[in-house]
């Protein structure tokens, strides 16, 4: 299985491509902080800005992985395909699977993508990839309700083949969820340079105390501001799950949000939100704390498409799956 990783940012897709025996033959990121993460993890220098590498000279290759960009299309008077993506990031996504036809290909979007441009951006993907031969399944999932305290909603759009000949696709079901923030974090000794200490903090002690013997909460849980409560400035309890990590954004906790841990209100180290993302404890964090921030912020939830991947293996690829004409010239998971 052959496969190759677009847009790849630190590699979300790749881990677990990899542990079903996957191969990475072409991967492009032009960020050149992520690409040094990149490269310090996977041992392998993506190439830069996508759009000025011809689709045939990357490798063939089985599935396609990409997290690309959300942008809206100029589809006034058009029909809605291949022609409406032109001038836009997807359609590199689109210019390579037009050439090498991949099985199987896997994008993922922010949550409101589905909504985005008032649902052209979604209606315009869809049809493109219709139109390229493939059958398409998409839904918003949640990283919280895969094995990771942290509310991460994130759309999936999932493209097989139109000679595989997959008419239903059913994506994972939640899984039961024990884990919560406090569970994930390290030791205050490390922690203690990420303390905000400001006089303009406000802690709702009443709430808190509520809290105590709450053995698990799957969603954040606010306890506090600082300074006015805006984006950055909300306080939650470590008893529950993470706001969703950001690439962007101000305030005093800034991309991981501030959270009541150990009595002491705190951001998330780079480590601790490698962990709400599912990166594993080896992954080498090459960066400043800032740029770490930002690359686990936009990177896509390990466990989910773990949990996605294994389906598509069992339910569409696998011996069990229901035998279709050829089937045994499409095997795409060893």
């Amino acid at each position: 299985m052959k496969f190759i990783d677009l847009f790849a940012g630190i590699g979300g897709f790749r881990i677990p491509l990899e542990e079903l025996g996957g191969e990475c033959v072409f991967s492009s990121e032009m960020d050149k902080f992520a690409a040094q993460t990149y490269t310090a993890n996977y041992d392998d220098v993506p190439e830069g800005d996508i759009t000025k590498i011809d689709e045939k000279d990357i490798p063939d290759h089985d599935i396609l992985a990409a997290g690309f960009p959300c942008q809206p299309f100029s589809i006034s008077g058009k029909r809605l395909g291949f022609d409406d993506t032109r001038g836009t990031l997807f359609f590199d996504v689109a210019r390579i699977v037009k050439y090498h036809m991949p099985k199987f290909v896997m994008l993922e979007n922010v949550r409101n993508f589905a909504s985005h441009d008032k649902g052209n951006t979604l209606k315009v993907v869809k049809a493109t990839m219709e139109e390229l031969g493939y059958t398409v399944f998409y839904k918003v999932l949640n990283a919280s309700n895969y094995g990771l305290p942290q509310n991460r909603e994130r759309i999936y759009i999932l493209c097989f083949r139109e000679d595989l000949e997959v008419d239903t696709f059913a994506f994972p079901e939640p899984t039961d969820q024990t884990t919560k923030l406090s569970d994930i974090l390290e030791p205050d000794s490390i922690a203690d340079k990420y303390i905000i200490s400001r006089p303009d903090i406000y802690l709702n002690h009443e709430k808190i105390k509520t809290l105590k013997d709450v053995e698990q909460i799957n969603k954040p849980v606010r306890v506090g501001t600082i300074n006015k409560g805006g984006q950055g400035e909300r306080i939650y309890s470590d008893k529950g799950h993470a706001v969703t990590l950001s690439a962007n954004g101000g305030g005093a906790g800034a991309k991981t949000g501030a959270y009541l841990i150990n009595g002491k209100i705190r951001k998330l180290t780079p480590r601790e939100a490698a962990r709400l993302q599912g990166f594993p404890e080896d992954f080498q964090i090459v960066v400043s704390d800032s740029q770490a921030w930002k690359q686990f912020g936009n990177a896509v939830p390990v466990n989910v498409v773990r949990k996605i991947l294994k389906r598509v293996k069992i339910d569409v690829f696998s011996e069990e799956s229901i035998v279709r004409p050829y089937h045994e010239n499409l095997t795409l998971f060893s």
